[in-house]
């Protein structure tokens, strides 16, 4: 008990040096919230401002792989963990780190939750400007243990699809609840235009997360379209907001926004 009190404590002393916490929530997976999580802790590391990105997706831990980092161990002292530095600007922690390649995480939820304890209060950020929480998908308990603790703002990642969208409602309203504030909603794989052609083509529509914003009364960020650099970038570790096209472009356009917003 002694352990858990002082580990609270330097989570509390941790965080009054984070100026900006930003969790990227999503009602479901597979709608790309780690990937607009690393790319946008990379972009923000790329305008110069000192931001960390934690991995909080204890069984899916592929914020590493998405960085081209999957490599690196983690070392500590008696000061605590230190964080992976993926840039000059830019410091990670994630589990799979930890962990040997393709080894499951089975572990209950109190086990989780002190490792993602241990990853806010143990890790030596420093000062930031930011810290980018990429959470696990839906609503459940750690989710809300996690928002719990970093307190802070929060960006709802969704497709244009009625049902991610319902999922994605649950999201905004689970932000609401924990007194979050909510920086906006992102559409991701919104519309797709054919290399050879030109055609825009709607795969899984377009418009959803729009819609959606307005009728729960929150920002609208953007839509990243479906792109193959996206994919391909992120099976070799690079972040697709390096790359020139139409989903960089529109991804920053998304950024400029959320630093605008946090002011």
């Amino acid at each position: 008990m002694e352990k858990l009190r002082e580990l609270d404590k330097k989570i509390e002393e941790n965080l009054k040096n984070i100026k900006h916490r930003i969790a990227i929530l999503s009602g479901k997976g597979g709608v790309g919230k780690t990937t607009v999580a690393v790319n946008l802790a990379y972009a923000l590391a790329m305008k110069g401002f000192e931001t960390g990105l934690l991995d909080a997706d204890i069984h899916g831990p592929n914020v590493p792989k998405m960085l081209g980092i999957e490599q690196e161990k983690v070392y500590g002292d008696d000061k605590g963990i230190l964080p992976i530095k993926a840039t000059p600007h830019l410091k990670v922690i994630s589990l799979a780190f930890m962990l040997e390649k393709d080894m499951p995480v089975i572990w209950r939820g109190p086990l989780k939750m002190t490792a993602i304890k241990q990853f806010l209060g143990d890790v030596r950020w420093g000062n930031l400007e930011y810290l980018v929480v990429d959470l696990p998908p839906g609503t459940g308990d750690e989710p809300l243990s996690i928002a719990q603790l970093i307190k802070g703002n929060a960006i709802i990642v969704t497709t244009p699809q009625d049902v991610a969208l319902l999922d994605s409602r649950r999201a905004v309203n689970f932000a609401r609840r924990l007194g979050m504030n909510i920086i906006g909603i992102i559409e991701n794989m919104s519309g797709f235009k054919c290399p050879y052609c030109k055609k825009e083509i709607n795969l899984f529509k377009i418009g959803g997360g729009e819609e959606a914003a307005k009728e729960l009364n929150v920002d609208f960020l953007g839509r990243i379209p479906i792109d193959e650099k996206i994919v391909i970038d992120g099976d070799v570790g690079i972040p697709f907001i390096k790359e020139e096209g139409e989903a960089s472009k529109a991804f920053m356009e998304i950024v400029e926004k959320i630093i605008e917003k946090v002011k």
